[in-house]
C-alpha cells in the first residue's frame, strides 16, 4: 500500500498537471470500490468546476474545486492515478476517468478495488468520518517526542504497531515503521509505555529522517507503485532492514531478522535494536 512518501510524490505531480484545469466530464466504469462511488454526485456537482489546489491529508489526496467542493481519493492497495493525453481504449481496471478538456484526462486504475473516491465540501472535510480521528502529520511541528510520550503513557502496545496507528500519527506504514525503528535503535516489539523521553526523541528524529529521504527518492517501488507520470520510486535501493531478512546489517554485520506483528512482517537487526 502506498504510504506517505508515495502519496505525497503523487500529489506533487498532480498539482503541476491539474491546477487550473476544469473538469469537463466524469465517466464511472466501476462504482464498486471499497465504498460505492456516488456517480450522480460526481457527474452533477463536479463537471464544470476548476481544480484550484491538490493537497494531501494522511494517505488521502484532496482535489479542491472552485468554489467549495473537495474531491477526495484514496489509492488503497493497488490504486493509481494516471494523468496524460486521452486514450481511445479503457484498460480493464480503469474505473474512473476524469476528462480535463480535449487534451488531458486522469484515470483511476485499481485492480483490487480497495481505493476510494468521494465528494465533500471544504467546511465538512475536517469532520468527515474518514478525517476526524486522524493523528498529526509526521513531518509537521505537531509531531514531537513530547506528544509521543504522552500518547504512549500507560499503553502496552508494541512500538511498531503504535507507529502504524493513524490515530497516533498518519502515513507511516510497514516499510517506514521498520526503517525508522532501525535508525532509532528500538526493537519493534518494545512496549511503548516503557519507553522514556530519550527513546521518543530518537524515534521522532528517525521518522522524519526516513520519510524525508523517501520523499527525496520519490517513494519506494516494491511491486506496482508509480507516480502520476508512470515513474517508479527509488528508495527501495536505500532500505536498511525492510525486506532484507537473512542479509547482513550494514552497521554491525549481524543477520537481519523478521517477525510477524498483527499480520505484518517486521524487520530488525538484533544487534542494533536491543
Amino acid at each position: 500500500m502506498p504510504e506517505l512518501p508515495e502519496v505525497e510524490t503523487i500529489r506533487r505531480g498532480l498539482a503541476v498537471q491539474l491546477i487550473g484545469r476544469s473538469i469537463t466530464e466524469v465517466r464511472v466504469r466501476q462504482a464498486q470500490l471499497r465504498h460505492l462511488v456516488d456517480v450522480t454526485a460526481l457527474q452533477t456537482q463536479v463537471v464544470g468546476l476548476t481544480i484550484t489546489a491538490v493537497e494531501r491529508r494522511a494517505k488521502y489526496l484532496l482535489m479542491h474545486l472552485r468554489p467549495d467542493r473537495v474531491l477526495v481519493w484514496h489509492l488503497g492497495m493497488t490504486g493509481r492515478l494516471w494523468v496524460g493525453p486521452p486514450t481511445e481504449h479503457d484498460a480493464k481496471h480503469d474505473h474512473l476517468i476524469v476528462h480535463l478538456g480535449p487534451d488531458l484526462e486522469m484515470r483511476f486504475h485499481d485492480p483490487r478495488r480497495f481505493g476510494m473516491c468521494f465528494l465533500t465540501t471544504r467546511a465538512a472535510l475536517p469532520h468527515h468520518p474518514r478525517m476526524q480521528h486522524l493523528g498529526p502529520e509526521p513531518l509537521s511541528s505537531a509531531f514531537t517526542s513530547s506528544y509521543l510520550l504522552e500518547r504512549a503513557r500507560g499503553l502496552r502496545k508494541p512500538v511498531k504497531n503504535f507507529l502504524m496507528d493513524a490515530t497516533v500519527v498518519v502515513g507511516i506504514g510497514n516499510i517506514y515503521a521498520s526503517e525508522s525503528l532501525f535508525l532509532a535503535g528500538l526493537r519493534p516489539t518494545r512496549e511503548v509505555g516503557r519507553l522514556r523521553y530519550g527513546h521518543w526523541e530518537r524515534l521522532c528524529t528517525a521518522v522524519k529522517q526516513v520519510l524525508q529521504a523517501a520523499l527525496d527518492n520519490h517513494g519506494t517501488t516494491l511491486s506496482d507503485y508509480v507516480d502520476s507520470t508512470g515513474r517508479q520510486g527509488e528508495f527501495q535501493n536505500h532500505l536498511l532492514v525492510y525486506g532484507r531478512e537473512g542479509e547482513l546489517c550494514q552497521r554491525d554485520g549481524r543477520r537481519i531478522k523478521r517477525l510477524v506483528q498483527a499480520g505484518r512482517s517486521s524487520f530488525y537487526c538484533p544487534g542494533c535494536q536491543r
